[in-house]
């Protein structure tokens, strides 16, 4: 079977839920609900991947601290296969969360990136697999030129990128597949062009409750509809999206059934408090 490699955040995250997203200004507001669970855009592709019967390898920095051993436990629990490297810190969110999915994310603490001590044993892991997944974060930036070195074919995900932001360019630059969600995007079909002439072979944006968009190497525009679900949190339900879609590519399936497994896929991450519904006992 063909198998991933996907290296990125995997996280401890504080979930907090309140009636709305806070103003700017000095107040005090009361939560309606709260927890800690794990977290991470790498981690979250790597669930759902795994809950796919897909072959993945999640390659992580993070600490051996109270929480690096949380998120280590719940991903072994889960049946993730993890390469992990040790950091100085690993990597906690807290997400301000609203029942409409409105969502603020703070970075109480992100891992820096490796020495490349042992890019050796990750090179060799990458050639080993059929796709790579490099995730925004300080590690997959430093690890690009050896993942572009393998002749794998790169998948990206650039979340809200606003068009500009400076970070996500090498990422943009290197991906045959292309990711994101239209939170900042004016007009996403034209963004999605913008990739495909850029040498990207295909280019998704998701659009929430509206379903999404994506344009395929010829320029064709697809369309797929959200799988009606009662949402309980939407935290990863986008690396859920692009783990469905990825799986199914795998297998051959043309580019309209792979979003309609991609939207399959989100619709079970949305179900669930936490990443994905494996980690729901």
């Amino acid at each position: 079977m063909s198998s991933v490699f996907i290296a990125g955040p995997a996280s401890w995250n504080t979930l907090v839920v309140l009636d709305r997203l806070p103003e700017p200004v000095p107040h005090m507001q009361f939560a309606e609900d709260s927890w800690e669970t794990l977290g991470g855009t790498s981690a979250g592709k790597a669930l759902s991947l795994t809950a796919l019967g897909r072959d993945v390898l999640l390659y992580s920095a993070g600490a051996t601290d109270d929480a690096g051993m949380r998120v280590r436990t719940m991903l072994a629990d889960a049946g993730v296969p993890t390469l992990w490297v040790d950091g100085p810190v690993t990597e906690r969110h807290l997400n301000l969360m609203t029942r409409a999915g409105g969502r603020v994310s703070l970075y109480l603490a992100s891992p820096p990136p490796t020495d490349g001590a042992s890019d050796a044993a990750v090179e060799a892991r990458m050639r080993a697999s059929d796709v790579l997944v490099l995730d925004l974060a300080a590690e997959p930036l430093r690890l690009l030129p050896l993942a572009r070195g393998t002749g794998r074919p790169i998948w990206v995900d650039v979340h809200d990128y606003d068009g500009e932001a400076e970070f996500h360019r090498p990422f943009l630059a290197a991906a045959d597949a292309v990711f994101c969600n239209a939170d900042r995007l004016d007009d996403p079909v034209a963004f999605l062009r913008s990739r495909v002439a850029a040498g990207a072979s295909l280019a998704v944006c998701t659009l929430g409750a509206d379903g999404a968009v994506a344009v395929d190497a010829s320029g064709a525009v697809h369309r797929v509809e959200a799988v009606p679900v009662d949402v309980v949190d939407t935290n990863g339900a986008g690396d859920a999206f692009l783990a469905g879609v990825l799986d199914a590519h795998l297998s051959g399936a043309a580019l309209p059934v792979a979003l309609e497994a991609g939207a399959r896929s989100a619709s079970a991450a949305l179900g669930s408090r936490h990443l994905h519904p494996l980690l729901d006992d």
